[in-house]
């Protein structure tokens, strides 16, 4: 019976980036969490890169690694030569054929629990998010019409404040 590698949710979920709209991990995350270096890893993607299409693995853009940067810190992060690859849910299990090792197959289950448990969690509580999406949707712009309307405030006490002309009847003034 083999050794189990137990690595936290919170470790796998703090290493779940936003990047394209997808849900990805980065090729230094995912080598550190399989026990092998950043350019092992690498390496055997480009060995098979037939089996990573885009939907899979793609390598970040400046722009994107910039960002990523700017997140990270430049302290903690470090200098890379070379462009991130970053792997989609779908492409991490991938990884594990391409690894063979019992660790990778081991690290790949526990992401793709990961995932599915977050996937639960959004399906869960789908209602939720989508009254918060609707409520920012009717956020949106609030802030020009709460201007406006300060404006018009603003406008209506100036007009209150200057003296306006006495209108009406006024004693003393009879010239008969």
């Amino acid at each position: 019976m083999s050794k189990e590698i137990i690595i936290s949710e919170a470790v796998v979920i703090n290493k779940i980036h936003i990047i394209r709209g997808e849900q990805v991990m980065l090729d230094s995350d995912l080598a550190e969490l399989y026990g092998v270096e950043t350019k092992y890893l690498k390496r055997q993607v480009r060995r098979n890169i037939e089996r990573f299409p885009e939907d899979f693995m793609f390598e970040l853009n400046k722009k994107e690694l910039k960002n990523l940067r700017s997140q990270f810190g430049t302290s903690s992060w470090g200098g890379t030569r070379y462009t991130p690859m970053v792997f989609t849910e779908i492409g991490i299990p991938q990884l594990s054929t391409v690894l063979n090792s019992k660790r990778a197959i081991m690290v790949n289950l526990q992401i793709m629990r990961v995932f599915a448990k977050m996937r639960r969690i959004l399906l869960t509580h789908k209602d939720l998010f989508l009254k918060l999406e609707l409520m920012e949707k009717k956020l949106i712009g609030q802030d020009e019409k709460i201007e406006l309307i300060f404006n018009y405030l603003k406008q209506f006490i100036q007009e209150q404040e200057t003296p306006r002309k006495k209108v009406g009847y006024k004693i003393g003034n009879d010239k008969e």
